[in-house]
């Protein structure tokens, strides 16, 4: 681990890559798993505001769980996330003719009808955001359905850190990020990574 400021990171951050393949994965991110994407309070105000942006993208079934309980919900770990269709899919997921989700907010905001890109857990993406004591800590997540992307990191050699420099940069500030490179750099030159 680094520490950067009030934030330690992984040295795994730094040493892995990746980079995203939907190609492979026809965003699978978006419908696996047992809970929707974390979110931040201040997320789910701008999510709920989104709606009438993204309403009729958003299928029958995922209208029907947000009429009912919302854009997210706390689930059993007590983590605030987006509410999900059928115990799995993000309420905010959409699909393409070829059969590859994606995310009605990003697309929305791509198409510059609303100025928030997704929630922060999902643009930060395979980074989680923890706790360490009094820091945050940034730590990579590992899971299967993004196996293709750390295949395609590795063989384009894109660290994460690379690859979400934008998230990061929308969470930390961009002198943060720059601190980070210089941080990158020297274990690089160290062969810590």
């Amino acid at each position: 681990m680094v520490q950067i400021g009030d934030v330690v990171v992984s040295l795994d951050v730094f040493r892995e890559k990746f980079l995203c393949n939907l190609q492979a994965c026809k965003g699978e991110c978006c419908i696996e798993g047992d809970a929707g994407a974390p979110v931040e309070p201040e997320e789910v105000e701008k999510l709920e505001d989104l709606l009438p942006v993204v309403w009729d993208e958003l299928s029958s079934e995922a209208r029907a769980v947000i009429e009912k309980q919302g854009v997210a919900y706390t689930d059993q770990e007590g983590d605030l996330v987006t509410s999900i269709v059928n115990g799995k899919d993000c309420v905010f997921t959409c699909y393409d003719e070829k059969g590859c989700c994606y995310c009605a907010i990003e697309k929305a905001f791509r198409e510059g009808r609303c100025d928030f890109y997704k929630p922060l857990s999902c643009h930060l993406y395979p980074i989680r955001i923890g706790s360490c004591g009094p820091y945050k800590a940034l730590n990579l997540h590992r899971w299967n359905v993004c196996k293709a992307a750390f295949l395609l990191g590795r063989k384009e050699n894109v660290p994460v850190y690379l690859f979400l420099k934008e998230p990061l940069i929308r969470k930390f500030g961009k002198e943060w990020y720059e601190e980070l490179e210089t941080v990158a750099k020297e274990l690089e030159k160290q062969r810590l990574v």
